[in-house]
């Protein structure tokens, strides 16, 4: 039989041993033998299974044998008087070893509680219910059993000495089953058997008490005792450390303890309407003495109760990290006491990835993530998770930046997914302010600064302000462009060569401010990504292209480019209805979904979620994808599996220096290649001059565009019969 069923084997075998020490006359020998060799046997076996087992903590194993040993002993005591003798005295010899036999039991149950993590509000409850049921067991049993006048003086110290000592046996079990983190099989087992022997003995005392009772139809609560508890020690969670308790679950008063607990704290006044006991000096005193334990003990709980709220408003529930309120209260007492810095760790990409793997898996990742940027910062450093997906540390001295970036560097492993996350750290000092909001403002504006230039963090300085203003002053005469009229659309050739055909044009905004003059995209186009204006502005530029090319196909018939390609911004793709928008278009502008090619840069698709279905509705219409500026981000080569493309558009960064050999080229004949391995369309932009377009056309580039087929105007020549061919 394999170890783990070696317990449930044994208690099989005591439920059989107890049937027949039922089914044999109770006054035999042979009904004793059985019982005692069941005792015997259940003292061998916890033995035995310390050497199966070896648990870290053998002491309290060790003690239970004892006490089981020590209780058998007294059996077969007993039974010598009886059979050898035809004795039945009491108090005998035989009581010696079960009075003793208790103090291995309660002294192994002492380090069992001892071992585990109870916090002090179960440790209270335990409290609570241990003087409850003590208070009734004095008062049903102890004191009638020390008061009886017909006994002597010795019988009521051995009388008494069973339930007392069955009560400091309940005080055991109540420590041991207020932690939940230590409720393993082995100890709940460990639990029944202890309550099998208390019960039988209590249940003895009061039957001998009022009824003079032999107490012979309880030897199965003893015999199972015996049986439950060698199967805690079979049992392969023995061995086992006390299991990890949920944070959420911690100092939990469910209905069932709440019930318990108000049923001990309504026990004391409740006995004394009692009239025997109410009418007793003795019981007087000893139930006003347990309802006054009972009261400072729930007011205890209470202080503890009020604690554990107070320091759960300044927490953050799932993480266990400080929240953002504890965090600025901490923040404005470090300004206070002089320099305090903060950094601001924001996750890119975690929306998407909650979405894609789900909240369950999300809400782990951001508690591994929370330990790991814990780990990182140190003991001097206060970690606060300051909103869904942002992390603040305080740190009083410089703190090693590199070192907390590096905590999204390695990939993190939640059940079956391995994830990795991308953030951007911004740092914000308190020069000049003592108020908590305006650093967290600061570390705010330096992380979203890095998150745009994809710098592993930014420090906070007076120009990111001045420039955040003048961004708000452009995003102002931005909207006032838009309903102006002061944008325009222009479009660059995308050529056919050795043709030297204009098969697609490329469609790009351009502003001319009435009082600035034109100003660059490189400017306005950031801008309009950060306030949201991108979206109006994309969906009229798609617009226009859509009806400029339709406009070209009915003037110049097959002198018309196929194809326009419109950029697509990330904020455009996150929105479910941006599908249901290019199908409005082509469908007012009359022209099909193949003339139309969506262009998205790598970081608009990166995050996935949303932005990738986006792609397959749009792919599911007939509009063609083009990813732009491909190769220059860290991601390329994955996002091909992942993204629907049909076309590489790759960045002018390796077509500047194509006719020198080197790196460039390499990289260069490394894309073209891909793209046919693929299926896909490659096209290279950036194309400035002849011998470079005919150097593209060597490596296998049939698409080419560029400054050297011509500049991006509102009405492009289509007839590049001036221009240089490709050899």
């Amino acid at each position: 039989m394999r170890k783990a069923g070696w317990w449930g084997g044994w208690i099989a075998v005591g439920l059989l041993a107890t049937v027949i020490h039922y089914l044999l006359p109770g006054d035999g020998l042979r009904s004793d033998l059985v019982y005692d060799a069941t005792g015997l046997a259940a003292g061998l076996l916890i033995l035995v299974a310390v050497r199966l087992h070896r648990p870290a903590r053998p002491a309290m194993w060790y003690l239970f044998a004892a006490g089981q040993i020590l209780s058998v002993t007294g059996d077969f005591t007993w039974e010598y008087y009886e059979y050898v003798r035809h004795e039945e005295p009491y108090p005998s010899f035989a009581d010696v070893f079960y009075v003793a036999s208790y103090l291995p039991l309660i002294a192994g149950l002492f380090l069992l509680v001892r071992r585990g993590r109870g916090n002090g509000g179960s440790l209270l409850d335990a409290a609570m219910v241990a003087t409850g049921l003590g208070l009734a067991m004095w008062v049903f049993v102890l004191h009638p059993v020390a008061a009886g006048e017909s006994a002597s003086t010795l019988e009521r110290v051995i009388s008494t000495a069973y339930p007392a000592l069955d009560a400091l046996l309940l005080t055991m079990l109540a420590g041991l089953f207020a932690d939940p983190a230590s409720r393993t099989p082995s100890t709940r087992l460990l639990g029944l058997a202890a309550m099998l022997l208390l019960v039988s003995d209590v249940a003895f005392s009061v039957a001998s008490l009022y009824w003079g009772y032999d107490g012979h139809l309880l030897d199965g609560g003893w015999m199972m005792a015996y049986v439950v508890w060698a199967a805690a020690a079979l049992h392969p969670s023995m061995s086992a450390a006390a299991a990890p308790e949920r944070p959420e679950s911690a100092n939990r008063v469910s209905p069932r303890r709440l019930a318990v607990l108000g049923g001990c704290s309504v026990l004391a006044p409740s006995l004394l309407f009692l009239p025997r006991i109410g009418a007793d000096r003795l019981d007087r005193a000893v139930v006003a003495a347990a309802a006054v334990l009972l009261f400072l003990l729930g007011l205890a709980r209470m202080a503890g109760f009020v604690s554990k709220i107070r320091r759960l408003a300044m927490q953050d529930d799932l993480t266990g990290l400080s929240n953002r309120r504890h965090f600025a209260e901490t923040l404005g007492a470090a300004l206070a006491a002089g320099r305090a810095e903060v950094v601001l760790l924001g996750l890119s990409n975690f929306k998407a990835l909650n979405d894609e793997v789900g909240q369950v898996i999300g809400d782990r990742l951001l508690v591994l993530f929370a330990g790991r940027l814990r780990a990182a910062v140190g003991e001097g450093a206060l970690v606060a998770r300051v909103s869904g997906d942002e992390f603040a540390v305080l740190l009083t001295e410089s703190g090693d930046m590199d070192r907390i970036v590096a905590t999204v560097h390695d990939p993190i492993r939640v059940g079956d997914h391995e994830i990795l996350l991308v953030a951007g750290a911004g740092v914000g000092d308190g020069t000049g302010t003592s108020d908590p909001a305006e650093v967290l403002r600061r570390a705010g504006v330096a992380m979203y600064a890095a998150k745009r230039t994809g710098e592993p963090y930014r420090s906070w300085s007076p120009a990111m302000d001045e420039r955040a203003g003048q961004n708000a002053r452009l995003g102002a005469q931005m909207r006032a462009g838009l309903d102006d009229g002061q944008f325009r659309v222009v479009y660059q050739p995308i050529v056919a060569v050795p043709e030297r055909r204009v098969v697609a044009v490329e469609a790009l905004v351009r502003w001319d401010h009435p009082d600035r003059g034109p100003i660059s995209p490189a400017h306005f186009i950031p801008v309009a990504e950060q306030n949201g204006l991108i979206v109006e502005l994309g969906e009229w530029i798609l617009v226009t292209a859509c009806r400029q090319l339709a406009r070209w196909r009915a003037e110049l018939g097959d002198r018309a480019p196929d194809k326009v390609s419109v950029n697509a911004s990330a904020r455009q793709l996150a929105r479910p209805g941006f599908a249901a928008t290019v199908t409005r278009v082509l469908a007012d502008a009359g022209l099909p979904a193949r003339c139309l090619t969506i262009e998205v840069t790598e970081t608009a698709v990166f995050e996935g979620g949303q932005a990738i279905t986006t792609l397959h509705e749009l792919r599911a219409l007939g509009v063609r994808i083009a990813l732009d500026d491909f190769g220059t981000g860290h991601s390329s080569l994955r996002l091909l599996q992942t993204v629907p493309v049909d076309i590489l558009k790759v960045d002018k960064l390796f077509v500047d220096h194509i006719t020198e050999a080197g790196r460039p080229t390499v990289i260069a004949r490394s894309l073209i290649q891909i793209s046919d391995g693929l299926g896909l369309t490659a096209v290279a932009e950036g194309v400035e001059t002849a011998a470079q377009a005919e150097a593209l056309y060597r490596l296998g580039y049939r698409l080419l565009q560029g400054y050297h087929f011509g500049r991006p105007v509102a009405e492009p020549d289509f007839d590049l019969t001036g221009v240089r061919a490709a050899a």
